[in-house]
């Protein structure tokens, strides 16, 4: 899916994650401007009836349990000449420690090498990225793109590539001769050296796949044999390590995968922040259903006092009054707890989550999350007007029944706190939202059926096959205050499903960035 947003404030990425899951991930970067940055994000879905998602049978919290998310921070933006040589490199600290004898504790020298392979990922990436767009181009013959600069950049970027590689596996021997490191720590060490000579291996092998569409000159074929040697020397170097992590053409590379997945997690688990979750909307509503208990029992003892004043407490009319004003005082509690509970789920939001530093505990932002069923449910008009692009939504909206759910969140990040964390390299906070839709397909008719064809040469019928798939409409709704910055966007895509799961992701509408809010003040 396409990438929208602001690339200075708020940055958006849809995707289809597996079957089952389709993924947002947003990239929160305060401007700085101000001391906190507020993020809203609403996600309406639009469910039809014949899938029988109700507020019963989809309650609040079986949608927060199928609701996964993930907050961390931002892969720091560094180029490859930047870990080599710039301030806050990771590698520049690693190679501070070794030739300065600054040891410190065994944590921070494994956090270097862990964020050491999180910006070094991020350029190698970058770099796929932009061959990836490159080589096309070159080939369509777009004007401001020669063969030379490719060339120049994949070599440039192959030299750097080895020299971290080198830098970082000469920086470590050392430090293990000389420093009695535990064994955590040397086996963590080394888990890095895997995942660097990983990552290398992945992005240079899909640079070849993507040159692909490259003519076979002369220059083009040396560059791609030069990568795939890279890649060629850093399996050498694993086997030589008696490491697992090397693909195999004659079996099913299921250790390679699970190693890829561990180590990935495991370097990466240094950008996660830790969270904190808690219910304020409960703690509200026994308070309103105290209050509610309170006015109930209020009118049951003035019932009861009037009956006492009127008639002797042993008598026929005093039983009668008393009973009666029970039994009203009962409806009373009753009624008053629904008001209460309406009213809290309007105005208060269901989950808060504080975000905190792993290391220091510190807060660094509140997470706000809510979910509302149908009547609850304001859809606005621009994303009604994005959904009517053709006849059947146009005319469907308003006579085919469809249960709507919004899902809310809000996020305040204290911007004062970012600068401060990953050694002053971190810019913002990445905030990934998951959401299995198994719930979805339980009412779902069987995917494929025959219809019958008929054959207008000779008329003969025959079955062929046809496709049972469903439409849920997803629309987003992105709104940023940043103190002197206000934008918002939206974004609408429809998810083709059937009993399986997701077939695939189409876009309806979106607006293209975050459009500035002007102010009465502007």
């Amino acid at each position: 899916m396409p990438e929208g947003g602001s690339p200075e404030l708020l940055d958006t990425k849809l995707d289809i994650h597996d079957q089952r899951q389709f993924e947002l991930k947003l990239n929160y970067q305060p401007s700085g401007t101000d001391p906190e940055s507020e993020y809203l994000v609403e996600t309406y879905l639009f469910v039809p009836r014949a899938l029988n998602i109700t507020a019963e049978t989809w309650p609040r919290e079986d949608f927060y349990g199928d609701l996964h998310n993930y907050v961390r921070l931002k892969v720091p933006v560094l180029a490859f000449g930047e870990i080599l040589g710039g301030a806050h490199s990771p590698l520049v600290h690693l190679e501070e420690r070794r030739m300065l004898g600054l040891m410190g504790p065994e944590s921070e020298l494994v956090y270097d090498a862990k964020m050491l392979s999180c910006v070094f990922r991020g350029a190698l990436r970058r770099f796929a990225l932009q061959m990836q767009q490159r080589c096309p181009q070159l080939v369509r013959g777009d004007p401001g793109l020669s063969a030379e600069d490719l060339l120049k950049l994949a070599r440039h970027t192959v030299e750097q590539t080895r020299e971290v590689l080198q830098r970082y596996r000469s920086c470590i021997a050392t430090l293990q001769s000389k420093y009695a490191l535990s064994p955590r720590a040397q086996a963590s060490l080394r888990l890095v050296d895997e995942y660097l000579s990983l990552t290398v291996e992945q992005d240079f092998r899909r640079v070849v796949v993507d040159m692909g569409c490259m003519p076979h000159t002369p220059e083009f074929d040396a560059l791609r044999k030069e990568l795939m040697q890279h890649v060629i020397a850093d399996e050498g170097y694993r086997i030589q390590h008696n490491l697992t992590s090397v693909i195999s053409p004659t079996s099913d590379n299921e250790e390679y995968s699970h190693r890829l997945s561990f180590l990935k997690k495991f370097c990466m688990n240094i950008l996660f922040l830790h969270v904190q979750r808690g219910s304020p909307r409960k703690k509200w509503e026994e308070v309103l259903f105290a209050v509610a208990a309170g006015c109930s029992m209020a009118f049951a003892l003035g019932v009861a006092l009037f009956a006492q004043s009127r008639y002797p407490q042993a008598s026929f009319n005093f039983f009668i009054i008393a009973v009666m004003g029970y039994m009203l005082k009962d409806r009373i509690k009753e009624g008053l707890r629904r008001l209460a509970a309406l009213y809290a789920g309007k105005f208060l939001y269901e989950r808060n989550t504080r975000i905190m530093d792993p290391v220091t505990r510190d807060e660094i932002g509140l997470c706000r999350e809510k979910i509302d069923y149908d009547r609850a449910v304001k859809v606005p008009d621009d994303i009604s007007a994005i959904r009517a692009h053709d006849d059947l939504v146009t005319a469907s909206q308003g006579e085919l029944a469809e249960t709507v759910i919004r899902y809310r969140k809000r996020i305040t990040l204290n911007s004062e706190m970012l600068p401060r964390m990953g050694g002053g390299i971190v810019s913002g906070v990445a905030d990934i939202i998951r959401l299995n839709v198994h719930q979805l397909l339980h009412d779902m008719d069987d995917p494929e059926h025959a219809i019958d064809y008929i054959d207008l040469g000779d008329y003969s019928v025959e079955k062929v096959k046809a496709i049972k798939s469903y439409r849920v409409d997803v629309a987003f709704r992105f709104a940023v205050d940043d103190g002197r910055h206000k934008q918002t966007a939206l974004r609408v895509v429809r998810l083709i499903l059937d009993r399986n799961g997701i077939k695939r992701m189409i876009e309806i509408g979106a607006s293209d960035t975050m459009k500035p809010v002007v102010s009465a003040a502007a």
